[in-house]
């Protein structure tokens, strides 16, 4: 049963550029903090330089989720001085369509009566009923999305056209809880990739580890600094001089991905990693098969790797989480490189004994 909306939506914004050129914050509804309004400024394309409209984007910041659509606004009668505005939404819940959807119908609202009134109706009806219908404006209905819908909507098998066996370069860091950094200058470009990666390890279902937009801004980048693994998403190439943020530094406008020095050991590849690598390959190049399928296949790999390492597991002094055994570890004689990378996820899973 999925949370009523009540319980994920968090705020609605707007943010208006006007003729002089000048972009305000306008109004929000119940309430948003003054650091957050910094950073949604910052994530409107609205204060950008390059004067680049992006119609929609989304991100994460400190565990809420924010979505921000932007439009002209062309020959309107009631918004005379305005020349662009963002609506921004901000949920506890990953779903970029399902907030797409809701801003794009609010942006309709507001274009039509140029009030804030109007938009505050239809968030609280959503907020109540999960729903809000209009004639002229189209109809939004929270539950024509649920979370998994989100989770699917990527493409793994683009992912392995760019990538190839190199993908499991990516499985690797994400199933060792690494941090994973992703630039490209487009930040559509930046949001599909990076909103696909965490499906790659589908048996956590965990999209908090995305941070699809992030700017090179201390209060950001320290929010950032203080979660154990992920996947973050930057615009300015000056995140590359940046070795103190990744573990794993993919290149997304060259598709070359790099490994830090300081994982070049728990990130060792070899048969077994081959072997995923394949897998993921033959899976995403089979033309018959969806990526839900592909997704399927990986994670099936994965639980046969997860059982191998529970094999290897005891349970001791009443603690209820099983640790490894390391003798049964060494026992099994497993080539250098598998052996090592069991180790490491048993240590990402918090399986070593303290």
């Amino acid at each position: 049963m999925a949370e009523p909306e009540a319980q994920l939506l968090l705020a609605v914004g707007l943010i208006e550029k006007d003729t002089s050129g000048d972009v305000l914050w306008v109004w929000c509804y119940p309430s948003v903090t003054a650091e957050l309004r910094d950073l949604l400024l910052r994530k409107s394309c609205l204060t950008d330089e390059n004067k680049l409209l992006h119609t929609f984007v989304f991100g994460q910041y400190k565990r809420s989720w924010f979505y921000i659509t932007t439009v002209e606004v062309q020959e309107s009668p009631v918004l005379k001085k305005v020349t662009h505005f963002s609506i921004v939404l901000t949920a506890k819940d990953f779903n970029p369509e399902k907030y797409a959807a809701f801003t794009r119908i609010l942006c309709r609202i507001y274009l039509k009566h140029g009030s804030p009134v109007k938009m505050m109706e239809s968030y609280i009806a959503v907020l109540t009923k999960g729903v809000c219908q209009s004639e002229e404006n189209g109809s939004f209905l929270s539950k024509d999305f649920d979370a998994r819908k989100a989770y699917l909507a990527g493409s793994i098998k683009d992912i392995v056209s760019q990538f190839g066996m190199e993908t499991v370069i990516l499985y690797t860091a994400l199933m060792l809880k690494k941090r994973i950094v992703v630039y490209h200058p487009r930040i559509e470009a930046i949001q599909e990739f990076t909103r696909t990666l965490p499906a790659l390890v589908w048996h956590r279902q965990d999209w908090s580890i995305l941070h699809s937009y992030v700017h090179l801004n201390e209060e950001e980048v320290e929010a950032l600094k203080a979660c154990t693994g992920y996947i973050a998403g930057f615009t300015d190439s000056e995140v590359n001089s940046r070795p103190d943020l990744y573990d794993v530094y993919v290149n997304l406008a060259d598709s070359e991905i790099t490994i830090s020095p300081l994982v070049k050991e728990a990130m060792t590849m070899g048969k077994l990693h081959k072997e995923i690598g394949q897998l993921i390959v033959q899976s995403a190049e089979d033309p018959d098969k969806s990526d839900s399928q592909v997704i399927k296949d990986i994670s099936l790999k994965t639980k046969e790797i997860l059982a191998t390492l529970a094999s290897l597991t005891e349970v001791s002094d009443g603690n209820e989480k099983p640790t490894l055994n390391s003798e049964a570890l060494k026992q099994k004689r497993f080539p250098p490189a598998t052996e090592n990378f069991l180790f490491h996820l048993a240590a990402a899973e918090q399986m070593l004994k303290i």
